[in-house]
């Protein structure tokens, strides 16, 4: 009965370390993106497994450096802050857009909601026009989410420190500039982007 015990508690410890590597193996997959900006730090997960694509998509943009520099030209409190594609110059003219890769397939039917906090590409009338642009929501906006026979926007990432940084950015003063309205008085730049 003893050697019965033993057993057990040993087949016990194994399964307790067996899910303990599983769940690590498991948070290991999703990769993390540092994005330092003007007003603080953010550090977002990627979803890699539900939004490969895009996923794949973002890291290149990442891993080019191609966001450095850029800013967040669209902020509307209470919905959404939105970057990714201009630089400071958009202050000057607000057609001097980033040149980008070629637009990515639309993801949205990956389960993934447009909740608080979730990060999606944005994108043009056509579902699969999204580039290197994107937008973090402030608030739960599961409108945005795919629906039968209507593309929705493709969710890929959710951040995970630095919540009060994306806040702040969403409740600065904006005006309109040019034809552009709601974007920053002030650039609110994002200084360096690294995925870790």
């Amino acid at each position: 009965m003893f050697k019965q015990l033993k057993t057990g508690v040993n087949g016990i410890l194994f399964s307790v370390l067996l899910v303990a590597q599983t769940l690590s193996a498991q948070a290991a997959e999703n990769p993390t993106v540092n994005i330092e900006t003007t007003m603080g730090g953010i550090v977002v997960e990627l979803y890699s497994e539900q939004a490969p694509i895009t996923v794949k998509n973002f890291l290149a943009y990442v891993n080019d450096g191609f966001y450095d520099g850029t800013i967040f030209h669209r902020v509307i409190n209470n919905f959404m802050i939105q970057g990714g594609g201009y630089t400071k110059e958009f202050y000057e003219d607000q057609n001097k857009e980033k040149t980008t890769r070629a637009a990515i397939k639309n993801e949205s039917d990956n389960g993934l909601s447009n909740v608080i906090g979730t990060v999606a590409m944005a994108r043009t009338g056509d579902p699969d026009s999204a580039t290197a642009q994107f937008f973090i929501s402030v608030k739960d906006n599961s409108y945005l989410d795919f629906q039968p026979n209507r593309p929705g926007y493709a969710v890929f990432a959710k951040v995970i420190d630095g919540m009060d940084v994306v806040m702040t950015i969403s409740k600065v003063a904006t005006r309109k500039l040019g034809p552009t309205p709601d974007v920053p008085e002030e650039p609110v730049i994002i200084t360096k982007m690294r995925a870790n």
